[in-house]
């Protein structure tokens, strides 16, 4: 084993930083026997100095990040502080200093993921980023390096623990959206503005990472088609139940029948009680991979919080340093196919529409029709009606989503149809 150290810089020290420094500093032997060599916390770059960090040395305590990043004897960066600046520019100040780059920063792998991967390859150094989707799931690796030779088609997931939470908890109680994201705040899931979580915006970032490596092409987060689940309401888990369904957040990726595109979306979806992905409690993650030689796959575990997601921060630091000691670098950038992201409205997909209408003959037949007119075909309809007015549920067929984008738009023209009073895809089938 060698004995000079390998030294190691952390950018940040909040809930996942001080996990990673704590398993650096309890584990130090085991991670040494598994490196080859010595690791060491040379430095922590925080905003708040003062603050009081158990078991770190406050001598490695800076607040000058980029120094920190410059010093040239530093082997690995470890950047934890989250958000597009000023990571970024650490990141490829580190790269230009000699140091290879670990990151759980989803936000801007999504954004800039094709620049940083470049950066790093110029530089010959290495950037990991296992933690930046799915917490404590070895996804990215998997894809990047156990599916290498084989071609994915369609990545389905549960990648955001809070909204699964809320709407686990509206599935199994009953509770309203409202509800359901108090007791998610009380419990620590949710922070206090869940913007991020509850509109997909962090999902869909996790999603712009899943696509660009599963189909090997440049996904960013602008690529991403994106609706948040904050009008999902009891009454449409009422309607899941009916159909044997259950509602869920999903990020999906796929490929096109025909190899030439390939498509990626964050939206409320249901999906049968048979799949998978429909028992996945709580604020645990899951993601269904379908390959033509693996055939099915499926990750599950604990998809956020400071120790599952230091433990995959950690995975990629033992793996890079196990580079640096060999003088090499792992898997890169692989976009070699720059297959085009195709919009939203090419996708083909299940609808299910909830019409409120006016209880009289005929209603039916012209909302039939209206679907017949953009080509879109219906699965069932369940009509109830009561003092003049009724509920009409239609369940379509697979179609194009701009079909059926357009059939909705055409019904709410309709003298008969009052309004829609829920409209959600169906996925997994």
């Amino acid at each position: 084993m060698r004995t000079r150290p390998l030294k190691v810089a952390l950018l940040g020290c909040g809930v996942v930083g001080s996990e990673v420094a704590r398993i650096m500093t309890t584990h130090a032997d085991d991670l040494a026997a598994r490196i080859g060599a010595p690791v060491e916390l040379a430095g922590v770059a925080v905003r708040r100095p003062s603050k009081v960090r158990e078991g770190i040395d406050p001598e490695l305590i800076t607040t000058d990040a980029t120094a920190l990043v410059k010093r040239g004897d530093i082997d690995v960066v470890v950047e934890v502080i989250g958000g597009v600046e000023p990571a970024r520019t650490l990141i490829t100040t580190a790269f230009e200093h000699g140091a290879s780059v670990v990151s759980a920063n989803k936000a801007l792998l999504a954004q800039d993921g094709a620049a940083l991967h470049a950066a790093a390859q110029e530089h010959g150094r290495d950037l990991y980023y296992e933690a930046a989707v799915a917490g404590a799931i070895p996804l990215i690796r998997p894809l990047r390096e156990s599916l290498a030779g084989d071609k994915v088609n369609r990545v389905l997931g549960i990648v955001n623990g809070t909204t699964n939470f809320i709407l686990d908890k509206m599935d199994t109680s009953g509770a309203g959206y409202s509800e359901a994201l108090d007791e998610a705040t009380a419990l620590g899931y949710a922070e206090a503005d869940p913007t991020a979580d509850v509109e997909g915006f962090d999902a869909a970032a996790k999603a712009a990472i899943l696509a660009g490596i599963a189909f090997h092409t440049r996904v960013r987060l602008d690529d991403v088609y994106r609706e948040g689940m904050t009008e999902v309401t009891a009454a449409d888990f009422a309607s899941a139940k009916r159909m044997g369904c259950t509602i869920k957040l999903l990020a999906i990726c796929e490929r096109a029948a025909d190899g030439e595109s390939v498509t990626a979306r964050v939206h409320p979806a249901m999906i049968p009680l048979s799949h998978p992905l429909a028992s996945v409690r709580g604020a645990y993650n899951a993601v269904f991979v379908e390959s033509e030689a693996a055939g099915q796959l499926m990750f599950y575990g604990p998809g956020a919080g400071g120790s599952p997601t230091a433990s995959a921060v950690l995975g990629d630091l033992v793996a890079v340093c196990r580079n640096r000691l060999n003088d090499a670098t792992g898997p890169g950038d692989s976009a070699y196919t720059q297959l085009p992201v195709s919009p939203m409205g090419d996708v083909v997909t299940r609808y299910h529409i909830s019409l409120d209408v006016a209880d009289k003959p005929g209603v039916l037949a012209q909302v039939a029709t209206v679907f017949a007119e953009h080509g879109v075909s219906i699965d069932t309809v369940r009509q109830q009606g009561k003092d003049g007015e009724a509920s009409l549920v239609v369940v379509t067929h697979r179609a194009p989503d701009a079909a059926l984008s357009g059939t909705v738009a055409a019904l709410r023209q309709l003298d008969t149809v009052r309004g829609v009073a829920s409209i959600m895809r169906v996925e997994g089938e």
